[in-house]
């Protein structure tokens, strides 16, 4: 059962995340996110000190698990088995973490400035674990010789796309809000899409 504090503190990224990703950075106001969590403006600032390190806990709750998206293509040796998991669980970020995933896209997209260089680290160490997988299976025959950059990019455009693009993909589908067979549909129909268009093979 979570705390307190726990409760507290998810309310709060869950505010921060809706604000920095409408807002961006310099605009949002750390008592416009205290009014959205309906939590004292002091309280915040017990539990993460300043704006600065509540960003970065914003970025935290998106990257820690798409550190962890690519444990599939890190522990399992069948490149089907492991594009599946990663392709799916990519999506299950972009729909249970949407606004911080739109706060990631932000920062990347304005150069990464802001970005903790640890976590810039991991990022670029786990690309070259992927890179490097991509690469075996493509040497042992399991996949065509396919680029295993643009494979990657892919997978991270079609995925994050869900979070980023989730205005425009209700509207087309005149939805207001996309449900969890949506997500399964997505996941189904890209991984079809990837395996096939890469020659995969088990």
């Amino acid at each position: 059962m979570a705390t307190v504090r726990e409760r507290n503190q998810h309310v709060i990224i869950e505010a921060a995340s809706q604000h920095f990703a409408k807002y961006g950075y310099a605009a949002t106001k750390v008592a416009d996110i205290a009014k959205e969590a309906n939590i004292p403006k002091p309280n915040i600032y017990y539990y993460y000190t300043s704006k600065d390190n509540l960003y970065r806990a914003v970025l935290e709750s998106v990257t820690a698990p798409l550190l962890k998206s690519s444990l599939p293509i890190q522990v399992l040796d069948d490149p089907k088995e492991a594009l599946t998991e990663y392709i799916k669980t990519k999506l299950m970020i972009s729909r249970d973490h949407a606004h911080a995933s739109k706060v990631f896209a932000n920062e990347v997209m304005s150069g990464g400035t802001s970005l903790p260089k640890d976590i810039e680290a991991e990022l670029q160490q786990q690309s070259q674990m992927i890179l490097a997988k991509f690469n075996s299976w493509i040497a042992q025959g399991l996949m065509d010789s396919v680029s295993a950059h643009h494979l990657m990019f892919t997978i991270w455009a079609a995925t994050q796309t869900y979070a980023d693009f989730g205005w425009q993909i209700c509207r087309v589908l005149d939805k207001k809000e996309l449900s969890h067979q949506d997500y399964d549909q997505a996941a189904e129909f890209l991984t079809t899409m990837i395996l096939k268009g890469c020659g995969v093979k088990s």
